[in-house]
C-alpha cells in the first residue's frame, strides 16, 4: 500500500511512498486540509542522499504505531530540499534560532493557520537514546502543547516571526571607498583563518572560503598593508586545502569524483555521498590553484579523474548532469539494508587477491593501506604525497577499478545509474552493486559544474571539458523555459519549479565562464550553436532582475514575486553554505556584465547590493565569503581587450578579477588595452607590459 508520494517525481519523496504515514507533498490542498481539520503540520525536509534521512525513513517513518498517532493528530508533509531550497532555508533558520544548530533531516512543527513553526529538530530516534527523546514521545508532547498552551504558543510564534523578519531586513550601511579595502582585508583574513584552522571532527571542502583565501593572497606583496597586518600565508593555506582534497580519502582515487566530506580532521574517511555541487566547485578551485602557479601533479590527476567520473556516471544522454550519488550501497542482491561506503572501500585480503605482491607493496608506499584498515576493518585510499603516480601503480589502481565496475577504465565510457534500490539490487552489475544515483537535473548544481569545467578547460587547455560544459548549458537553454519563464528542475525531460535566486545567479555565472573560455577554445561546431553565451547571460539576468530584485531593500530575493505566496517571510540569502550564496555570486556577475557590455546599470545594481549587505559583511564576515569575492570584483574589476592570440596566453593565468574581450582594432603597435572600471590605461606594446598593467589593475583597490 503506497501513499501520495508514490507519484512524486522526486526520488527522495518516492523513498517514503511505502511508509504507513499518510504523507502529503507541499501543496495548497495539504495546507487547506490542515487548517480545516485544525491539525498542526509536521513538516519533514531532507534529500535523497542524506544518510540520517534514510535512517529515519527506515525507523520512525516506517513504524505503524508512530504512523497511527501521526496520521490522527498531525498533517504530515514531506519536502525535498533540493526542490524547494526556499522552504528549507526559512525553516532551517527557525531550527537554528531554537536550538543553535541545524542539519538534516529537518523536522518542523507548524501552526496550520500561518505556517509559523513552534518546534523543530533533526533526527528523532524510535526510542530515547543519543540524548534525544523517542519520536512518539515528541509527537504526544507537542500535540498536547498545541491543544492546551495556546497563549504560550502564540507568544512563541510571535518571537520566531519577529526574528525571521528582522533577519530578512538587513541593516545596510554606506561604504566609503577608504573603508572598503579594510573590509575586504578583514573578510579575507576571516576566511583564510577558517581554512587554516586546526579542525576537530568533520572536514568539509568549504570552497567559497578557500577561493577567497586564494584570491586575497595576491595582495600580500612584500611591504603591503595586507602583508604587514596578516597572520596568514594565504597562498600556502590555499595550496594545503587543495592537497587535502586531492590526496585525501575525500577523493575517490580509483573511480574519480569527490565525496561530500570526511568524518575526521585528517581528510581520511569520507561520508561517501558524491554531490554534483561539490565536484563543480572543487574542479574550479583546483584549476585556479594550478593557474596561480601551484602545479601539483595530484591536482591535474584529480581534475581529469573527476571529469571521467562525470562523463561515465553523472551525465545523461541529453547532456545534463545528475544531482548526486548515495553514500550507501548493497553488498549483495539479497542484502536487506545498504552499507555506507561498500562500493568504495577495500579489505586487505581483497587487495592481496587483486594485486601482485609488488603492486600491493607500491600501493602501501603511496597510499595509507594496512591489514587493519582505517574504516571498519576496510581501507579508504588516501595518498601520502602529491607527486605523479608511476605507470605501474596506475595499472594497479586500474585493477581495482575493474573489480569495482567490472571493466577496465579505458573500456568503460558509460556506466548506467541505479535509479532506486530495486534497480540496484536486481540489475546484472558486472562488478559491485553501485550506489543509487539521483538523476534529476538541478540548474544551480549543473551551473557549478559548467563553471568548473569551463575554468578547467581554459587552464589545462582541454577543449573536451568545454564541450561537456556546453552540452549541459545548451540543455538548460533549450529545455528549462516554460511560457517564457526559467525553471529550476528537470525530471526525465519535464521542467518544473520556477527558478530560484541560486539558479539564476549560478547559471549567469556559468554562461559568463563559458563565454570567456570560448574566446579561444570555441571552434567546435557544438559550441557555435550558442556561441554568444553573453547574449544568453544578459537575457537571463534581465529576468532575474525583473522577478527577484528587491527594489526597496536591494539584493535578490530567494524566490520570484509570483512564487512566494506560501512563504512566511521572503528571504535574501547572503550566507555561503554547501553552495555559494546567490547574492554574492549575483553581485559579482553584475560587475562582470558591466565590464563586457559597458552598461553602467549593472554596476549601479552591484553597488546597491553591496551596500545592502554591508552591515552583515562587517558583523559576520565568517558567513559570507562570496560577498567579499563580489567586493573584490567591484573594487578591482579589469577588462582586457586584446587579440585571440594574447587572450589565449592570458586565460590560463590566475587573474581572478579580470574579464577578456577579443578585438581586432587595437591602437597601432599595441597588443592589448587594459581598462580599470571606467578608465583605460595606455595601450600595452608588449606582453610583459600588458601583464604588468593587468597585475597592477588586479590589486589597485
Amino acid at each position: 500500500m503506497t501513499n501520495r508520494l508514490a507519484e512524486a517525481k522526486s526520488l527522495y519523496l518516492r523513498k517514503h511512498a511505502l511508509n504507513p504515514i499518510d504523507w502529503w507533498p507541499w501543496c495548497d490542498e495539504a495546507l487547506t486540509t490542515a487548517r480545516a481539520q485544525n491539525k498542526p503540520i509536521f513538516l519533514s525536509i531532507g534529500y535523497s542522499s542524506c544518510h540520517w534521512c534514510t535512517v529515519m525513513e527506515g525507523e520512525a517513518f516506517s513504524d505503524r504505531i508512530i504512523a497511527e498517532y501521526m496520521n490522527a493528530n498531525f498533517l504530515p508533509i514531506k519536502v525535498d530540499r533540493e526542490e524547494r531550497p526556499d522552504l528549507d532555508s526559512i525553516y532551517m533558520q527557525s531550527l537554528q534560532m531554537m536550538s543553535g544548530q541545524g542539519g538534516w533531516p529537518l523536522n518542523v512543527f507548524l501552526a496550520p493557520e500561518d505556517l509559523v513553526p513552534f518546534y523543530a529538530g533533526t533526527y528523532f530516534p524510535m526510542e530515547p537514546r543519543y540524548g534525544r527523546p523517542g519520536f512518539l514521545q515528541v509527537l504526544q508532547a507537542l500535540r498536547r502543547y498545541y491543544d492546551t498552551e495556546k497563549e504560550d504558543l502564540r507568544q512563541r510564534k510571535a518571537l520566531i516571526v519577529e526574528s525571521l523578519l528582522t533577519s530578512a531586513v538587513l541593516q545596510d550601511g554606506a561604504t566609503q571607498q577608504a573603508q572598503e579595502n579594510e573590509l575586504l582585508r578583514q573578510g579575507w583574513e576571516t576566511s583564510t583563518g577558517i581554512i587554516a584552522a586546526n579542525q576537530y571532527g568533520n572536514s568539509f571542502p568549504m570552497i567559497p572560503y578557500a577561493e577567497l583565501a586564494l584570491r586575497g593572497s595576491r595582495f600580500l606583496s612584500p611591504g603591503s598593508d595586507w602583508e604587514r597586518e596578516s597572520r596568514y600565508d594565504g597562498k600556502q593555506i590555499s595550496r594545503q586545502r587543495g592537497l587535502d582534497l586531492a590526496l585525501g580519502g575525500i577523493y575517490d582515487h580509483v573511480g574519480g569524483g569527490f565525496h561530500r566530506y570526511t568524518v575526521d580532521p585528517t581528510w581520511t574517511v569520507p561520508h561517501f555521498e558524491k554531490m554534483l555541487y561539490d565536484n563543480g566547485q572543487i574542479l574550479e578551485y583546483l584549476a585556479n590553484l594550478w593557474s596561480s602557479g601551484v602545479e601539483e601533479p595530484a591536482f591535474a590527476r584529480a581534475v581529469a579523474g573527476t571529469v571521467q567520473w562525470l562523463q561515465r556516471e553523472m551525465t545523461a544522454s541529453e547532456g545534463y548532469f545528475y544531482a548526486a550519488q548515495d553514500a550507501d550501497s548493497f553488498t549483495n542482491p539479497t542484502a536487506i539494508e545498504p552499507e555506507e561506503g561498500a562500493f568504495y572501500v577495500w579489505s586487505y585480503s581483497k587487495l592481496e587477491q587483486l594485486l601482485t605482491s609488488v603492486e600491493l607493496k607500491e600501493l602501501q608506499q603511496q597510499f595509507t593501506v594496512t591489514p587493519n584498515g582505517n574504516f571498519e576493518g576496510k581501507n579508504v585510499l588516501q595518498r601520502r604525497d602529491a607527486g605523479k603516480l608511476s605507470e605501474a601503480l596506475e595499472i594497479a589502481l586500474g585493477k581495482l577499478f575493474a573489480a569495482r565496475y567490472g571493466s577496465e577504465p579505458k573500456l568503460l565510457t558509460t556506466f548506467p545509474p541505479a535509479r532506486n534500490n530495486q534497480e540496484a539490487k536486481t540489475a546484472n552489475w558486472p562488478g559491485r552493486i553501485p550506489s543509487v544515483t539521483d538523476t534529476k537535473m538541478i540548474v544551480a548544481w549543473n551551473s557549478l559544474m559548467i563553471s568548473g569545467l569551463a575554468r578547467a578547460a581554459g587552464v589545462f587547455q582541454q577543449p573536451l571539458y568545454l564541450k561537456i560544459a556546453a552540452q549541459a548549458a545548451n540543455f538548460i537553454l533549450e529545455h528549462q523555459f516554460v511560457d517564457g519563464r526559467f525553471h529550476r528542475l528537470n525530471y526525465q525531460g519535464e521542467p518544473t519549479v520556477l527558478a530560484q535566486s541560486e539558479d539564476y545567479a549560478l547559471f549567469v555565472k556559468a554562461l559568463l565562464d563559458l563565454h570567456q573560455t570560448s574566446l579561444t577554445l570555441g571552434d567546435n561546431q557544438l559550441l557555435q550553436k550558442h556561441s554568444d553565451w553573453l547574449e544568453k547571460a544578459i537575457a537571463i539576468q534581465d529576468e532575474f532582475n525583473e522577478f527577484l530584485w528587491s527594489v526597496e531593500l536591494s539584493g535578490y530575493y530567494n524566490t520570484s514575486s509570483d512564487a512566494s505566496q506560501d512563504l512566511i517571510v521572503r528571504e535574501r540569502s547572503y550566507a555561503d553554505n554547501a553552495t555559494p550564496s546567490a547574492n554574492g555570486v549575483a553581485i559579482a556577475n553584475l560587475v562582470r556584465l558591466a565590464l563586457l557590455t559597458d552598461n553602467l546599470h549593472y554596476l549601479d545594481l552591484a553597488e546597491q547590493g553591496l551596500k545592502a549587505f554591508n552591515g552583515v559583511m562587517r558583523s559576520a564576515p565568517q558567513a559570507s565569503p562570496s560577498l567579499f569575492i563580489a567586493l573584490d570584483w567591484y573594487r578591482n574589476s579589469t577588462l582586457i581587450r586584446s587579440t585571440t592570440e594574447q587572450v589565449n596566453t592570458l586565460i590560463p593565468k590566475y587573474l581572478p578579477a579580470a574579464m577578456f574581450t577579443v578585438v581586432s582594432n587595437l591602437p597601432q603597435n599595441s597588443i592589448g588595452l587594459v581598462c580599470q572600471g571606467l578608465k583605460c590605461l595606455a595601450p600595452a606594446e608588449s606582453l610583459e607590459q600588458l601583464l604588468q598593467q593587468v597585475q597592477q589593475s588586479q590589486t589597485r583597490g
